[in-house]
């Protein structure tokens, strides 16, 4: 059962003695083999236990010679290591005891991570929080983050490893010892997978995020802090200084004769098991599309808020978010559109194209006849607002609803008023004008949330109906980002050339609305 051989024998009784336990002396013997790690811990215990005992002509050989054996051990140096490190555990002790430690201790190294908390009945624990969390999925992702002093402690061993390989002159380098992280996924992500009933999946949406912390031996990362002060940086929504990456840094910096100087080598065994982690289950987001159209001219886009003070009831965003929020079980959303209209215009047509981004969605699996009548109960919601070809999307399919913005046109039309009297035929050679280029200074009434540039733009075409002496209605087709109302009245002289100054009037515009956005997404669907 056991994937160890003679020429590991050493390395494995040495860690076995200083209180490693038998799935850490797998990593450090660099076993690869997931099997091995599957068995359980006292399967694993009794079976290490019988490898590591002497045969016996070892036996005679340690009783008949003893103080050759002990001239031997001086003249490899391992009291060096002895004086070097902290409570530390000879070889000579090592080949000479029985190396039982109690089943019941908890590992030097790993501080029980690969004893109790990878087996079945943990794993079942862990899923019934999971099943309890209300999250519809149908494949996980098993996201696991251990104490960062278990790096200290990592690196403690593998020196000691490190040496004995040189000793035995065994080819076995750090990049051979398994990682905690993959030998904890090896033996948990198959029982996981089947407790809950789906597939482990790399890129799943949904993960379960499991957190250990050990209070015993936080301390044993804090002389890296006094060794290399440069690897620790105090750093915004972090509790603590000492973080996994920081104290990997540091290890890969500081020299071994400093390390072995402050922190034991072997590691000294701790008398408690990580606390019960923190289980975290996420879903990432999804995200619906549509079109909606705005029929009110006292309806803002988004929720208008001035110092603190709303200054309307509701906005298109949550006539249509708040109800997606509630179907889906999310913890909230992101509203985004091709473009924006202003408080008092309408969008008519076939709407504009929007997308909301739900996060941390509870349920998330819906059948389009679903998401059909969650459209019809938005739309019987309000008459203030319509929303059509409702559906779900994927992230990168929003990125066409934002290339329309600067690259697509749009269709607007205008109730236009002017000062002086007009005939029809003093409007008519605004028919004739294709893709005028204009200059915008940004306008005075967004000055305070868009930055003060000159843009360019075009008005493709213009179509003028005239209605009595004083108005007109102008049909437009422009460039998308083109600020319709500082087109007509000219914004102070900010937007060159425009309707009054092309007419030689003061003009302003009494009504406008978006009658078309231009932009083939989402997808339209039958009714």
């Amino acid at each position: 059962m056991l994937p160890l051989t003679e020429e590991n024998k050493h390395v494995a009784k040495l860690l076995f003695s200083s209180g490693t336990c038998p799935r850490c002396i797998f990593r450090f013997c660099g076993v690869d083999l997931h099997t091995p790690y599957k068995c359980s811990s006292k399967e694993l215990f009794d079976a290490l236990q019988k490898f590591l005992e002497p045969k016996k002509d070892e036996l005679i050989l340690e009783v008949s010679n003893p103080p050759l054996k002990k001239i031997r051990l001086q003249e490899d140096g391992l009291d060096n290591l002895s004086a070097n490190c902290k409570e530390g555990v000879s070889v000579a002790e090592d080949e000479s005891m029985a190396s039982k430690p109690s089943n019941l201790s908890v590992c030097n190294v790993c501080l029980g991570i690969l004893q109790g908390f990878c087996e079945k009945e943990f794993v079942t624990k862990v899923c019934q929080k999971v099943e309890a969390s209300g999250f519809e999925f149908t494949s996980v992702v098993l996201s696991v983050s251990f104490p960062p002093q278990l790096s200290v402690r990592e690196h403690a061993a593998w020196l000691l490893v490190k040496q004995e390989t040189g000793k035995q002159s065994l080819s076995l380098g750090r990049n051979d010892v398994v990682q905690l992280k993959e030998a904890y996924k090896w033996i948990t992500q198959p029982l996981f997978s089947e407790e809950l009933g789906v597939p482990i999946d790399g890129k799943s949406l949904f993960e379960v995020s499991v957190v250990f912390a050990h209070p015993e031996t936080v301390e044993d990362c804090h002389f890296l802090g006094k060794v290399c002060r440069d690897c620790f940086k105090p750093a915004k929504n972090k509790q603590s200084v000492f973080t996994r990456m920081a104290v990997l840094k540091a290890l890969s910096k500081i020299k071994e004769e400093d390390f072995l100087t402050h922190f034991p080598c072997p590691p000294n065994s701790p008398k408690t098991v990580c606390s019960d982690p923190e289980i975290e289950c996420s879903h990432g987001a999804v995200f619906v599309a549509g079109r909606y159209n705005k029929y009110s001219r006292n309806l803002p886009q988004t929720p208008w808020i001035i110092d603190g003070e709303r200054k309307m009831e509701s906005s298109v965003e949550e006539l249509i978010s708040d109800h997606l929020l509630a179907v889906f079980k999310a913890e909230s959303f992101n509203f985004s559109s091709s473009g924006r209209e202003d408080v008092d215009v309408r969008t008519l047509g076939n709407g504009r194209p929007f997308a909301v981004e739900l996060l941390n969605p509870h349920r998330v699996r819906f059948t389009s006849q679903e998401i059909k009548e969650l459209q019809q109960k938005i739309n019987k919601s309000s008459d203030k607002i319509q929303v059509r070809d409702l559906q779900l999307v994927t992230r990168e399919a929003i990125g066409h609803m934002k290339e329309g913005e600067e690259e697509k046109t749009k269709t607007y039309s205008a109730l236009i008023w002017t000062n002086k009297a007009i005939q029809k035929k003093d409007i008519g050679f605004l028919n004739d004008l294709k893709d005028l280029k204009i200059d915008q200074k940004t306008p005075l009434r967004v000055l305070h949330r868009r930055p003060l540039a000159v843009r360019k733009r075009a008005i493709h075409s213009m179509e003028t109906h005239y209605l009595d002496e004083h108005h007109f209605r102008l049909y437009l087709k422009t460039q998308a980002g083109t600020y319709i109302k500082e087109f007509v009245h000219g914004d102070f002289g900010r937007t060159q050339p425009n309707i009054g100054s092309l007419m030689n009037v003061t003009a302003d515009i009494l009504e406008l609305d978006v009658e078309s956005v231009d932009v083939d997404w989402p997808p339209a669907l039958d009714d």
